[in-house]
């Protein structure tokens, strides 16, 4: 019997803002960190940022805004590795251009 991969994304964000003191987000589905009454355009550090995957219509990954280089968002993300995978093998720093991030949301 094979081990199913459970993405987790999502549960790491709603776990990191958990250890800083928010009571939320509190949630291991994506597309329920970006509320419209959330959603911003210009993400700043603690933000989360949102990924939309065409092939299964809607945000599909999602990680922490660390910082702003330009036209690129460091972040930190769970489930993912070293290739941008949103099934990774853990938590890693990423740098991606800010045309791949289809939303940012402020829950602080």
């Amino acid at each position: 019997m094979g081990v199913k991969k459970v993405a987790w994304c999502a549960a790491f964000v709603s776990w990191c803002f958990g250890q800083a003191g928010y009571t939320q987000p509190k949630t291991a589905w994506s597309p329920a960190l970006f509320p419209k009454g959330r959603l911003r355009r210009e993400p700043i550090p603690g933000m989360i940022m949102g990924i939309y995957f065409p092939s299964m219509g809607r945000i599909a990954h999602c990680g922490i805004v660390e910082s702003l280089r330009g036209d690129f968002i460091v972040s930190i993300e769970g489930n993912t590795n070293s290739d941008g995978s949103r099934n990774g093998n853990g938590v890693y720093r990423r740098v991606r251009h800010r045309r791949n991030i289809a939303k940012f949301a402020n829950w602080f």
